[in-house]
């Protein structure tokens, strides 16, 4: 496995290399740039998502490992879909990963530019204002096998296409009842550049400029020329974008305006996840999920509010890197670099999630026969000293877990069975000498008799003992939900699933919530804590639902990668 520390530090220029950043050494170089500006512009119509992760990581690393700049910039170009919630979360989601843009821009704040730069095309005899409706434009597109066929309103004069296009802007006409077209080519081997959008008329209110403009530019035409704008040297988007390069060139050029370079890269894709904002939203919609900050989704919210820090996303998505082919990458990776990154900086607390008595029958009593307390002074942290220590009671009741017993265990079972031996975590060597059972058949309660002598690890004989179980004190427990996930979906691939069968690979057991058995130090827990249960996985206090004294905490990630071996890989 990779070094989290090593892939998670930004280096120097030198220290890493790729296909994007082989390309901006080769611009400094040749003094086609001075100064690195790059961008992540994201459509303020929803939550960002783990592939949204890598692309902030990308844009904002490299303009600072090349001593550049990196704007944060709102695609606000459709109001119907967009809200300032989303305007928000995203810039919180993108302080939350560690980066801090260097200026706040809106798409919207170009609108003006942007329609006198229309104007200039229309003058140059390169737009035209289109009346056929959206059917009729998609039909005569032509195929990628068939060219298009120019627009009846192709070659109206500048003066009549000018006058149109200002009355477009002034109100005159009801949503989709003209468009403006760029005239570059109906029979262009790219579909992009036959004759695209430009402007479309929709009479919405949007949340920056109110009731100012009717009229919204499409993608393609705001995109690129917001990037001239600001002055961006190296445009960086996902692969789907490559094939609208052309246009955004051509845009560039045929204005004449600072020409951003476009350089494409494979968005991230994780088994198990998916990155459709169409999909996830109907995961909400349809109540799949209790909503955008689910722990279950890949929502970089869900993500977040599960407990994987934000260093170890940046990690996960600095290790990946850049390729020019999309893949898949393991979800074994991800916790890889979870578990790293909390090992080293989580206190230690023990929790029992599925538990069953343990009575220690010659546990001493006090002189006034009450049961006797012994408290144990435990590290927080064994990897960091500064971390100090906590006081865990022990006493002659306890909770272990289930899976800490076997009535018949194989001969490589080194937890409890009948008559046999194991160590209590920093505490005695207990012998089990009988067992209870329900009317069910399942084991409700474990006797022991302890060896008084084991208290500091050896035993009085110098006998053996291997196996060494977690456990609490009954008498001292905190009762705490806590909730227990695996992957949303049973495919590794859900993408590929829609319609009903979207629906039909979700997982009914993705989330089990359970009352754990928890050391009572845990009810100081506050929401953002995290911990590492012992012998059981790391958790964090969930900040949305926990109260003080009553935490509530979700299983960020297990200690171990048990899920591929749940499934047989």
């Amino acid at each position: 496995m990779p070094d989290p520390a090593a892939t998670n530090s930004p280096g120097s220029p030198e220290a890493q290399t790729d296909f994007i950043r082989d390309r901006i050494r080769a611009d400094l170089a040749a003094g086609k740039v001075r100064q690195i500006q790059t961008r992540f512009p994201p459509e303020p119509n929803g939550y960002l998502h783990i592939g949204h992760a890598k692309a902030i990581t990308l844009s904002f690393a490299v303009a600072e490992e090349f001593g550049g700049k990196c704007n944060l910039r709102m695609d606000d170009t459709n109001p119907e879909k967009e809200a300032q919630e989303y305007v928000d979360a995203i810039q919180e989601d993108v302080r939350w990963l560690g980066f801090e843009w260097d200026q706040m821009v809106y798409a919207s704040d170009y609108f003006g530019q942007l329609f006198a730069w229309a104007e200039q095309l229309i003058e140059k005899g390169l737009a035209y204002v289109e009346d056929q409706n959206a059917e009729q434009m998609a039909k005569g597109r032509g195929t990628v096998r068939t060219p298009g066929t120019n627009s009846p309103f192709r070659d109206r004069s500048v003066a009549e296409n000018l006058d149109l296009f200002r009355r477009m802007k002034a109100g005159e006409f009801g949503d989709g009842e003209k468009v403006l077209r760029a005239k570059i080519d109906m029979a262009h081997s790219n579909l992009n550049l036959r004759d695209p959008a430009m402007y479309r008329v929709r009479n919405l209110h949007h949340q920056r400029t109110g009731d100012e403009w009717c009229i919204y530019p499409m993608y393609d035409w705001a995109h690129g020329q917001s990037d001239s704008i600001e002055g961006v040297t190296h445009s960086l988007c996902t692969l789907e974008f490559e094939h609208h390069r052309p246009l955004y060139d051509w845009f560039c050029e045929s204005l004449g305006i600072h020409h951003p370079q476009q350089i494409e890269f494979a968005r991230l894709n994780v088994e198990y996840m998916l990155t459709s904002k169409r999909k996830l939203l109907r995961l909400v919609e349809e109540k799949h999920v209790d909503g955008w900050d689910d722990p279950r989704m890949p929502t970089i919210r869900g993500l977040r509010r599960r407990g994987v820090p934000a260093e170890a996303l940046v990690a996960f998505c600095k290790h990946v890197g850049v390729a020019k082919v999309n893949g898949t990458h393991e979800l074994s990776l991800l916790e890889y670099f979870t578990r790293d990154w909390l090992n080293s900086r989580t206190w230690r607390r023990m929790a029992v999630i599925d538990p069953i008595q343990l009575i220690i029958e010659n546990w001493p009593k006090n002189d006034d026969g009450t049961p006797h307390v012994e408290w144990k002074d435990v590290k927080n942290n064994p990897q960091d000293e500064d971390a100090g220590t906590r006081a865990v009671p022990i006493t002659g009741k306890l909770w272990i877990d289930r899976d800490d017993f076997m009535e018949e265990p194989p001969k490589k079972f080194f937890r409890l069975g009948p008559d046999r031996e194991v160590r209590l975590r920093f505490g005695y060597a207990v012998k089990c000498v009988s067992y209870d059972k329900d009317d069910d058949g399942r084991i409700t309660t474990v006797r022991c008799t302890y060896d008084p002598e084991s208290k500091n690890g050896k035993t009085s004989d110098g006998r053996k003992i291997k196996g060494v179980i977690h456990w609490v004190s009954q008498e001292h427990a905190l009762e705490a939900d806590t909730h227990l996930f695996e992957p949303l979906f049973a495919e590794a691939d859900p993408a590929s699933f829609d319609g009903d069968e979207f629906a039909s690979i979700l997982r009914p057991d993705s989330r089990r919530i359970v009352k754990a058995m928890c050391e009572p130090s845990l009810k100081d827990a506050k929401g953002g804590d995290a911990f590492q249960f012992e012998r059981v996985g790391y958790f964090y206090c969930d900040p949305k639902t926990s109260e003080q004294g009553s935490p509530v905490f979700h299983r960020t990630v297990t200690l171990k990668d048990t899920w591929k071996k749940q499934q047989g890989k």
